[in-house]
């Protein structure tokens, strides 16, 4: 059974960094997408930073220039690198991976989620 363990998060200060990183397992054949999203009180889960297996990133405009992804893919894991965290970042953060599992077919993978408070 495939599935998706975060690690990292918690409470900083505005301005500070935190890192978060997620790990699938199981019957992996390959991974295509991983990547992070957050879901803040009252709002819809919104993409934060995607990456391809070639490397190919994506981020939301607000937070390009402060958050950084990478993977490693032997490791099948991603990470998230936030610096410089504003009050507005607070939120529940859930990585996401399109896996191609032994069986079934390939399907979205989620995180349980990990909580990220920024504080003034």
């Amino acid at each position: 059974q495939v599935q998706l363990v975060e690690s990292g998060g918690g409470s900083v200060q505005a301005g500070g960094s935190l890192g978060l990183s997620c790990t699938a397992s199981g019957s992996i054949v390959r991974i295509d997408a991983m990547g992070w999203y957050r879901q803040a009180p009252g709002k819809e889960r919104e993409l934060v930073a995607r990456t391809l297996r070639k490397g190919t990133t994506t981020y939301a405009d607000s937070v390009k220039g402060r958050f950084t992804i990478s993977r490693d893919n032997n490791k099948n894991t991603v990470y998230l690198q936030m610096n410089n965290l504003k009050s507005e970042d607070t939120a529940v953060y859930y990585c996401y991976a399109y896996i191609f599992p032994r069986i079934p077919d390939p399907s979205d993978y989620w995180g349980q989620g990990t909580q990220v408070t920024v504080f003034s």
